[in-house]
């Protein structure tokens, strides 16, 4: 990873609506070549952070700079080099898809080498692309805005809720392009909801709450943070005498079956324990998700929105 000048820098970036406050103070950095999560449910801000980064809305305070420029002041200078898929993707329905194409590579100003390629590989034939967009499905459409964001080529992508309508195989497609983009040094910032799919791709998330940072943090780093699940199947009849000092773990019972969730520095020694206590037949260990790790974020109390210093971003590995 190039760790020169970032590909996006957003220094106490703040966005209201009167006093309505969209994001408040959010301090994130991305790396040139890195995916990057962009994580929260919705209302949560960051589909304005996205609209402010991308040169659509205006900050009312704080610094934006995308690839060292300012989308705002150097929009024109920095939409051949941005691709952007929106999460909600709304088109011309008296278009073609062919001539969705050309109006949108026109707008970025940029020509387009990968269009036929992206078609084909995303499942677009020619016969669809002559026909009006009113008459595509969901997953149609999704596919479109997926061939406009890439098909020219550019340094940065930023993807809000990219395999929304696709079925399982164009969207294992698009994770081979994420890959394929990454290894030639693109940029990807990628907004989901859908926790799989950031935890298999980005290499880094920020999660914000409320339009603050919750924290930006490597997704191995949250995971490994979190307690894992661990599954025991019992000897008949030891259900009902209980676990004496493993009861601290939140056992969930299910006949004979215990589900528990230990931290992990008390795992090894919370095996030993059980294995050498229970008459144990048979143990499973889950590694914890993101999933898990982004709903204990959220369980912990909302952050004042007093002065002060927001939550500070590891050190990249």
């Amino acid at each position: 990873m190039d760790h020169g000048e970032a590909a996006i820098e957003l220094t106490a970036l703040t966005k209201r609506y009167g006093r309505t406050v969209g994001v408040d103070q959010l301090d994130i950095t991305v790396q040139r070549g890195e995916v990057f999560g962009f994580l929260g449910p919705n209302g949560a801000g960051k589909t304005t952070a996205i609209r402010c980064l991308i040169g659509l809305l205006r900050p009312t305070s704080g610094r934006v700079r995308v690839l060292g420029l300012d989308p705002v002041a150097d929009h024109r200078r920095l939409a051949p080099q941005l691709g952007y898929l929106p999460g909600e993707l709304r088109l011309y329905p008296e278009l073609t898809g062919a001539q969705t194409l050309r109006l949108l590579s026109d707008l970025q100003g940029a020509p387009t080498p990968r269009r036929g390629e992206l078609c084909d590989r995303l499942g677009l034939s020619s016969a669809d692309l002559v026909r009006p967009v009113s008459q595509y499905s969901r997953g149609m459409k999704q596919k479109l805005g997926l061939v406009q964001a890439l098909q020219h080529d550019p340094k940065l992508v930023v993807l809000d809720e990219p395999t929304e309508g696709l079925d399982p195989l164009v969207q294992e497609t698009f994770f081979t392009l994420l890959e394929e983009a990454t290894a030639a040094g693109v940029t990807v910032l990628l907004s989901s909801h859908i926790l799989p799919e950031a935890q298999r791709a980005c290499g880094r998330v920020a999660i914000v709450r409320a339009g603050r940072l919750v924290t930006v943090r490597s997704v191995t780093a949250l995971r490994e943070a979190r307690a894992r699940r661990v599954r025991l199947v019992l000897a008949d009849g030891s259900a009902a005498r209980g676990l004496g000092a493993a009861d601290r773990w939140s056992p969930a019972w299910q006949g004979n079956t215990v589900r528990l969730f230990i931290p992990p520095d008390e795992l090894v020694a919370a095996l030993r324990e059980l294995l050498a206590t229970l008459p144990v037949a048979d143990l499973t260990v889950e590694e914890a998700g993101l999933d898990e790790a982004f709903l204990d974020l959220y369980r912990t109390p909302e952050p004042s929105r007093g002065p002060g210093p927001g939550p500070k971003a590891e050190a990249t590995p």
